[in-house]
């Protein structure tokens, strides 16, 4: 079962400056993540309440931040520079 999801000011924008057909591909990491809320990596400390979900768009790596409660909330989306600057 998919919670319901919500969406912040700042990941909707991010969102819509996309591109069409990798804001399809951001959709499906989002369904993934509704569907199965524990998917994404639990962060520590001051971020304790925050998961991070990293998928490939495009042949890159995003990062996609959330949070889980009676509503999924899409915090943030953007690019992981740190493993992009690995390869």
């Amino acid at each position: 079962m998919s919670a319901a999801i919500v969406q912040t000011r700042r990941f909707a924008r991010q969102f819509k400056s996309l591109p069409v057909d990798a804001a399809a591909e951001v959709s499906q990491a989002v369904q993934r993540v509704a569907k199965n809320p524990e998917a994404g990596a639990l962060q520590k400390v001051d971020l304790a309440a925050l998961r991070v979900f990293r998928f490939e768009l495009s042949g890159r790596p995003y990062l996609l931040g959330y949070t889980q409660g009676a509503a999924l909330r899409l915090i943030h989306l953007d690019a992981d520079v740190l493993r992009a600057g690995s390869n």
